[in-house]
């Protein structure tokens, strides 16, 4: 009753207030209470998510510094103690000596490797906030790599593209070769908490891999799986990710620790579910009641503030509705404008129009954070649709606000699970959706603009190529820009496969759905056909459709027999991509009669296997080239990229690389070819310095 009365004697601005304070407690008892670190949840690849989880550990130990340890799976060329050491800033003899190895040896790939770091608490940002971080530097080797391959590919995961970009002075386009980043990688020290409840002396970033459980990581450290739930806030049955670090109090120095050999994780207990995100049931001591009754009573009082709170707003908000009926200036009501998408650049004022007054249905739940254009803007942007600015069949150019932007005419029923999988992703290499429009039944998709058309027009142009200067030539992509574009491309598909959750096959890969911006970085759309990998691939089944849909010439022999649906599919359409790259010939021989659909000797992946077959085979790679190139092109990276290919088109979707592989050995080639000179003999290409194992 007296804090009801001191409520209420207060001046307006009390409850608010009030009700800050106690939120700003509660938050801080909650912390102090569990003085642990929450879970990245895969949250860090959304470049765009800038939620603090992703920025960092932060500094809530008992040291603002301390050693602590990180893992990293060796692989070429991060393999041996000191290329290693030069990556993520550590010495070659203090790895050696933590995993028993020489500081001169190659590493096994795929290795769990220990490496023992300085972890220092360091603020940054508007408000200061700190995070335990170790800073290593990275120098970029091709243009192409972006803030998101550097922390997810090159560091593992032991980074975040969201804390790169905080830490950088470089804008997240255009990184250009050369420039050096400073890349935080993920560390922390132990809490007293730790300290007093599980005996830590150390915390180790463990970069969890598929197969890992709670239970088996507790298990390697000779930890409980209760010590690694409470250090990273994790919920019952919660789903830990690949390559998402997971904090592993330590006792002592993990010295001879078995790594990857660990029991496998022991049976659900009827009380503590276990799974691949478990909770493990192995002891641990002390249970949270405290904590959660502490917590509870914190939530009570502020239920009740807040319901205080509400009923004084209420009451003040029916002052404001009487005196904005007498002024005449009220809102339109929420349900008449439940429709528009408040965002900058939107229209969501109070004149409606029949492209907004549509019936959304499912689409309004897969549009969510698109621009809501109306039907005239889009009118005003492609000039009422006009045939100079069609790009080509129901594609128009279009320009908003001064920037331009593709706009994408359906009808009927709307796409949601192409909108839903391109307003989720975000890659440099892949088209980016900003906005929709709905108009007297058609759906308007508004995209971003790909000055320089796909590569299919690039490569298969010459033809209708129209000049005024009859002796002009057409254009002809560099083999420089081949690869570059061959590395986008893979860049995309491996962020598609293995990145996102859950992972999507594109399905419709072809070179008419690569487009090219205006410095030629590659860009896929049309995820039209794309699915989800579905989880039962876990379990060794394989997805099987009947109704097989796409292009000939790009479709894998086991999606055509069978109708099976797996990663290897765009694995196989990608390998026709590289020999339409290199060939400068489309996937299907066109026939006279304007046909594409003759005979095996007419496929291009079938021509490249007659390529490798018995002896010659450079001589006969040389005819398969691309003649627009005059030969201006390394042979050896040539025949490496065309080796590739041929891996990628085998007609065993076993024995295909996976997306992973295939970025690697490309990044490798381009690597090779920025430091290849034109001027070079290209006749005389014996020598192997720029030959690629595959």
């Amino acid at each position: 009753m007296e804090l009801k009365t001191s409520i209420l004697n207060t001046s307006k601005h009390a409850p608010v207030t009030i009700l800050l304070i106690i939120i700003t407690t509660l938050h801080l008892q909650i912390q102090l209470s569990e003085s642990q670190q929450a879970y990245l949840n895969n949250d860090q690849l959304a470049c765009g998510n800038n939620d603090n989880v992703t920025k960092g550990f932060v500094c809530n130990g008992i040291s603002s510094s301390c050693t602590s340890y990180i893992t990293f799976r060796s692989i070429p060329p991060y393999n041996s103690p000191p290329t290693i050491a030069y990556l993520l800033n550590s010495t070659p003899s203090a790895i050696a000596k933590l995993n028993n190895i020489s500081d001169v040896d190659q590493i096994d790939d795929n290795r769990l490797i220990l490496i023992p770091v300085a972890c220092s608490c360091v603020k940054h940002g508007k408000n200061r906030q700190g995070y335990y971080q170790k800073n290593a530097n990275y120098t970029l080797k091709v243009t192409g790599e972006t803030y998101f391959s550097m922390a997810n590919n090159t560091y593992q995961g032991l980074t975040t593209c969201q804390a790169m970009m905080a830490q950088n002075p470089y804008a997240a386009t255009n990184l250009t070769a050369g420039e050096t980043f400073l890349v935080p990688l993920r560390c922390a020290c132990p809490t007293s908490e730790q300290k007093k409840k599980y005996g830590a002396k150390f915390l180790l970033s463990y970069l969890v891999v598929s197969g890992d459980t709670i239970s088996s990581i507790a298990a390697m450290f000779g930890m409980t799986d209760q010590s690694i739930v409470d250090a990273n806030e994790l919920q019952p049955n919660e789903v830990i990710y690949p390559y998402n670090p997971l904090l592993v109090p330590l006792k002592s120095e993990p010295i001879n620790i078995k790594l990857g050999s660990s029991p496998p994780a022991p049976a659900p207990q009827s009380d503590s579910p276990v799974g691949s995100g478990s909770r493990g049931g192995g002891g641990g001591g002390s249970s949270k009641t405290g904590v959660y009754i502490g917590v509870g009573v914190g939530v009570g009082v502020l239920v009740i503030s807040v319901a205080f709170l509400l009923v004084w707003c209420s009451k003040k908000k029916a002052v404001s509705v009487v005196k904005g009926e007498e002024k005449g200036d009220l809102k339109r009501p929420e349900s008449e404008s439940a429709q528009y998408i408040s965002l900058p650049g939107s229209y969501s004022n109070s004149q409606t129009t029949k492209s907004s007054s549509a019936d959304l249905g499912g689409f309004k739940s897969a549009i969510g954070s698109l621009t809501a254009y109306k039907f005239r803007e889009i009118e005003k942007a492609t000039g009422n649709f006009s045939d100079g600015n069609r790009i080509k069949g129901s594609v128009y150019r279009g320009e908003f606000n001064g920037d331009e932007a593709a706009v994408k005419i359906l009808k009927g029923n709307v796409p949601n699970d192409e909108i839903n999988i391109l307003k989720r992703i975000n890659h440099y290499n892949i088209i980016r959706l900003s906005g929709y429009c709905i108009h007297e039944g058609n759906t308007y998709l508004v995209y971003e603009y790909a000055e320089n058309g796909s590569i299919h027009d690039w490569l298969f142009r010459q033809k209708n190529y129209n000049s005024e200067d009859d002796s002009q030539t057409p254009p002809v992509l560099s083999w420089k820009q081949r690869v570059q574009i061959a590395c986008n491309v893979a860049d995309a598909l491996n962020y598609l496969h293995s990145y996102i959750n859950p992972p999507y096959i594109h399905k419709n890969l072809k070179s008419s759905n690569i487009l090219l911006d205006a410095t030629n970085r590659a860009k896929i759309t049309n995820f039209g056909l794309a699915r989800t990998i579905q989880s039962e691939d876990e379990s060794g089944v394989i997805h099987l459709t009947k109704h097989v849909v796409g292009t000939h010439g790009y479709l894998a022999p086991e999606y055509i027999e069978n109708g099976a649906v797996t990663p290897k599919l765009d694995v196989f359409a990608f390998g026709v991509v590289i020999l339409e790259l290199l060939s400068g010939k489309p996937a299907v021989k066109v026939k006279p009669s304007g046909t594409n659909h003759g005979g095996a000797d007419d496929l291009l992946f079938v021509v490249i296997r007659r390529v490798f077959e018995g002896s010659n085979v450079r001589e006969k790679l040389t005819e398969f080239m691309d003649s627009n190139l005059h030969k201006e092109y390394p042979l050896d990276l040539a025949h490496s990229m065309a080796q590739l290919a041929h891996k990628c088109v085998d007609r065993d979707m076993n024995s295909r690389p996976s997306m992973a592989e295939v970025s690697l050995t490309l990044s490798k080639i381009y690597s090779s070819s920025l430091d290849w000179d034109p001027s070079d003999d290209l006749t005389n290409t014996s020598s192997r310095s720029h030959s690629i194992s595959i």
